[in-house]
């Protein structure tokens, strides 16, 4: 895997057969125009100066990662470490790719920002960075996120974006997606479209894994200096699959660490009921690429479910789904009980409490300290659980 990530993607977008760019014509020159920008800006001093003084006097930047040593030693097996991006502004990994995003569209010349959002993590990001460069946002949500995240929806609202709440369909990601492509179409003379995480036509998911390569460049340095050592094993969510990647990219070339993807088994294995793409998915396109997707009979994509609103999105980034054929990162899954009862564990024994994505990859890693003792694991705490706090306790109490 030596240098992996500067020879993937290819300049087509491709991870082997995974990714590229499938797009109505008109729309074309606009992600074209996006893509020379970022191949110039990518290797401009001025640039990348820019959005390190962002990361580190906005952002506050670096994120540490904390050692949850009292779930450790109940389990008995491996020592699991957390990297804190949900102590990362706005409380997640996407600030990271939005301040970058709205930063690049300010050297193209954009004045406004539109995109989608699921669990309203990137949304509140995207409208944070509109209000710190002085542009519009317009964000697209699903009308049962709006209801699950309210949280989120009235942080994007006081940050001064316009929330556009999306009524067909399952009223969930893939729709608010949908809605927001079309919104961008009558808008590109201004717009850029920042997408949320690594989907999307090429160049988005080259992108967004670049800008958050930040959260595992730290943490490798990071582990290393508070264990002397690199992890055996690493961990995230996927959904699309953003805080993933940026995690991965810090140790990807170390074929000895295991990498985990870890996806929604939602509340069944039946069609509907989960998340779970690259587990049952087959080779499809969807938004414009080609990766692993959920089908419904007739070959559309299908519904999904996940306790987790970020993460309830029938397709995978076309990297991960690359990673998946040769076998460089195993994906498994955290079911929504095996969700909560992370959830719980790390709000009550660590004194942290999760968002609902983060909390697959602690359950996931949980299980796997179990059948690992004597190794390490880090796992990515990829948000904060404000957002969730009142979903949570309303449908299923305080855990106790």
């Amino acid at each position: 895997m030596k240098n992996y990530l500067k020879s993937h993607p290819d300049r087509d977008g491709f991870f082997g057969k995974y990714g590229g760019s499938f797009i109505p014509p008109e729309l074309v020159p606009h992600f074209k125009e996006i893509q020379v920008a970022y191949d110039r800006l990518s290797k401009s001093s001025e640039y990348l100066n820019d959005l390190r003084y962002i990361r580190k006097h906005f952002q506050g930047r670096p994120t540490p990662i904390s050692h949850l040593r009292n779930i450790s030693d109940e389990i008995g097996g491996a020592q699991i470490y957390v990297k804190r991006e949900d102590l990362n502004h706005t409380g997640a990994h996407k600030l990271n790719h939005c301040m970058a995003e709205a930063l690049l569209a300010k050297h193209m010349g954009k004045t406004k920002l539109i995109a989608e959002t699921g669990a309203g993590q990137h949304g509140v990001a995207l409208a944070t960075a509109a209000a710190y460069f002085g542009m519009e946002c317009e964000i697209h949500m699903g009308e049962v996120d709006i209801a699950k995240e309210h949280p989120n929806m009235v942080r994007m609202k006081l940050l001064g974006a316009t929330v556009v709440p999306v009524s067909f369909g399952a009223k969930t990601l893939k729709e608010a997606v949908d809605s927001a492509f079309g919104s961008y179409l009558q808008q590109t003379d201004k717009a850029i479209y920042a997408i949320g995480s690594v989907v999307g036509p090429h160049p988005f998911p080259l992108m967004v894994r670049n800008f958050q390569k930040v959260v595992g460049l730290e943490a490798r340095d990071q582990f290393v200096e508070m264990t002397d050592e690199l992890p055996d094993h690493v961990v995230a969510c996927v959904g699309g699959g953003s805080n993933a990647m940026g995690l991965f990219s810090g140790f990807i070339e170390e074929e000895q660490i295991r990498l985990h993807g870890v996806e929604p088994m939602g509340t069944s294995e039946k069609l509907g009921d989960h998340a779970a793409t690259i587990t049952f998915g087959e080779d499809g396109e969807i938004h414009g690429f080609r990766s692993i997707m959920l089908k419904d009979e007739n070959g559309e994509p299908a519904p999904v479910h996940s306790i987790a609103s970020g993460l309830d999105y029938p397709g995978v980034g076309p990297e991960h789904a690359y990673l998946h054929s040769i076998g460089r990162v195993t994906y498994g899954s955290a079911s929504d009980p095996e969700t909560l009862d992370a959830f719980y564990a790390l709000s009550r024994k660590e004194g942290i409490i999760p968002a609902l994505e983060s909390s697959h990859a602690i359950a996931y890693a949980m299980k796997l300290a179990k059948d690992n003792p004597g190794q390490s694991i880090l796992a990515n705490l990829s948000g904060r659980g404000d957002k969730d706090i009142d979903y949570v306790t309303e449908k299923f109490g305080f855990g106790e």
